[in-house]
């Protein structure tokens, strides 16, 4: 028997429309070999296939608003005209995949990172970085150098920085811009009192830590226009002092009140931590978040171990969240979604016409 379900459902986003909720969450491929930023054939390849395989929504990995806000040399770029002609070519692949196009915007502050010794990501750390490191207070990441507290100056050039890019992306033509707030980077290392040590009006207070976050959107709205637009969160630092899931939902009620559309929810990576790993268990902070912009028109999708079709249509009935964002699965099975339809037994499945004659082994 055919039935329907949350997860194949569409989702509505602004002036979008997605054609179910299930999302690719950016994920770092460090492939961009020539270090310039462009996007290449591989990464075109690699998500249109995630497009074909049934995504509803695709965010393309975590690109550079600046060359020294790579997290690696090797990392996507939209800091110059010359980088949209290739993303174009990203946005197009997954279009004619029938998904969304959205990119996530990021600098990785003092995270940024040095060149890779190897092949593969986590080869990245170790040697001499490339460039200076920048973060909100010249306080280190464990095991990297000290970086350079941004001065005022620094703060606009970034805040212009972010709002160029976007408008990059909308070249391109991207559905959705994605800033990534969370995982230890610039805007959570501005977040985070445990990083933010400033005693201006950047730092200190919820209020002046979230300034840069705030000014930032407020540019980016600005630029993209009606695209649909998303702040990624880390909930939780997982440590004493840190953020928390309550500091982390009030703050998520003002960027509502700015103009965000989609507020996508992980946690940790500001600092080493112990994190209670296992199936969905970051899913809770993205309930309390929904919770907390609940009567505006925001959605919320949620991400952690998301790895089985029933797993995430219960996230999805049970009031979790309105998105699932699956990630490590689809690194190996592009088309896990079209698996999960099959499994689920939807009516309202994303299978392309021309591979419906094909079975699941």
């Amino acid at each position: 028997m055919r039935r329907m379900s949350s997860l194949f459902s569409p989702l509505s986003l602004r002036n979008a429309t997605a054609r179910n909720r299930l999302w690719l969450p950016p994920m770092c491929m460090y492939s961009v070999y020539a270090e310039d930023g462009r996007a290449t054939d591989w990464h075109v390849q690699h998500y249109a296939a995630r497009s074909s395989g049934g995504f509803g929504t695709i965010v393309v990995e975590a690109t550079a608003v600046s060359p020294e806000g790579r997290l690696s040399p090797r990392d996507l770029g939209l800091w110059d005209g010359g980088q949209v002609a290739g993303f174009a070519r990203i946005v197009e692949a997954i279009h004619a995949g029938g998904a969304l196009a959205g990119v996530q915007l990021g600098h990785g502050g003092r995270k940024s990172e040095v060149n890779p010794a190897s092949e593969g990501p986590d080869s990245r750390r170790g040697g001499k970085p490339e460039w200076d490191l920048l973060a909100p207070s010249a306080v280190a990441f464990p095991g990297m150098p000290t970086p350079e507290a941004l001065d005022e100056a620094g703060i606009d050039r970034l805040v212009d920085a972010f709002a160029a890019a976007a408008s990059r992306a909308v070249e391109a033509g991207v559905d959705v811009v994605e800033l990534h707030g969370a995982h230890g980077y610039l805007i959570h290392e501005f977040l985070s009192p445990l990083s933010n040590t400033r005693t201006d009006s950047y730092g200190g207070s919820e209020e002046n830590r979230r300034r840069f976050l705030l000014r930032i959107v407020d540019g980016v709205r600005r630029a993209v226009g009606d695209r649909v637009l998303c702040v990624r969160l880390s909930a939780t630092d997982w440590l004493d002092g840190g953020l928390t899931s309550e500091a982390t939902c009030r703050l998520s009620s003002v960027l509502v009140e700015h103009g965000v559309d989609v507020l996508h929810i992980s946690s940790g990576a500001l600092l080493p931590a112990d994190i209670p790993l296992g199936p969905g268990y970051q899913l809770p902070f993205a309930a309390d978040v929904k919770r907390a912009v609940a009567g505006s028109e925001a959605k919320v999708v949620g991400v952690g171990m998301v790895t089985s079709a029933e797993q995430a249509e219960q996230a999805l009935v049970t009031g979790q969240c309105d998105a699932v964002a699956v990630g490590r699965l689809a690194l190996t099975d592009p088309y896990a979604p079209l698996r999960w339809a099959a499994r689920l037994g939807v009516d309202d499945s994303p299978m392309p016409v021309q591979y419906r004659r094909g079975v699941w082994g």
